[in-house]
């Protein structure tokens, strides 16, 4: 984090900030308010950016890859990647579509490198710096949802929508992901894969129609078909 911080400020030097802004003010900015001001000099909006979409890339990109360690490593590549392409960035393109363009282009270059890996269990944390604890399974379904027969059936659930997981294509799954784990809209995922709104929900719906056959014998879990999402079951 430190390594990008420099690099920022390094690249945010041409030019010298027009207004000064305060943190509190430069967190309630959007996105693409803030890209726009680090383009005119303001490296603390640039700290903001990352601060607030380094952890979804890395979860994004974690899925993809073999190790804790390389999704850092591509995390860090996607925002070095951002701070070059800085100048060429124009406030009417949505940031979140242009920042997971970049991630899954690195994504796709790692696989044909040969170095994409099994897919991370449900299990593992989403963070692992984060002391939280926290893992991908904790995003997909309530901690604290009535199964009706206990630990055991939540354990089988889980056991189940791993194996689900597993089974989608790769465009399925990170459809899945970036829609219900980042929760990102439809229009947004379509640019980012370079295909039609259409067609994401079509992959979203095929992801759930596998999703629901793994998981249809458990109660106390729901899917739902209400937008095309994942409606988590009522705790």
């Amino acid at each position: 984090m430190m390594l990008l911080l420099a690099i920022g400020r390094l690249f945010g030097r041409k030019a010298t900030p027009e207004v000064a802004h305060s943190r509190q003010e430069l967190h309630q900015m959007p996105d693409e308010a803030l890209m726009t001001l680090y383009q005119k000099g303001n490296v603390d909006a640039f700290e903001v950016i990352m601060n607030r979409h380094q952890g979804a890339v890395y979860r994004f990109v974690l899925r993809s890859v073999r190790s804790d360690e390389r999704a850092e490593e591509l995390t860090q590549e996607a925002f070095v990647r951002v701070i070059r392409a800085a100048s060429r960035y124009t406030e009417s393109a949505r940031f979140t579509t242009f920042l997971f363009t970049i991630a899954r282009n690195l994504c796709i270059d790692e696989a044909r490198r040969g170095r994409a890996g099994r897919e991370r269990s449900l299990d593992a944390p989403v963070n692992a710096a984060d002391e939280s604890g926290e893992t991908f399974k904790d995003r997909v379904v309530d901690e604290h949802a009535a199964t009706g027969t206990g630990a055991l059936s939540r354990q089988q659930f889980m056991q189940q929508l791993q194996q689900g997981l597993d089974a989608l294509p790769e465009e399925q799954r990170e459809v899945f992901m970036l829609r219900h784990i980042e929760g990102m809209r439809f229009v947004d995922i379509a640019e980012v894969f370079g295909i039609s709104e259409n067609t994401v929900k079509s992959r979203m719906r095929y992801a759930l129609q596998t999703l629901r056959g793994y998981v249809a014998t458990f109660d106390g879990h729901s899917f739902d078909d209400d937008d095309d999402q994942i409606r988590k079951p009522a705790g």
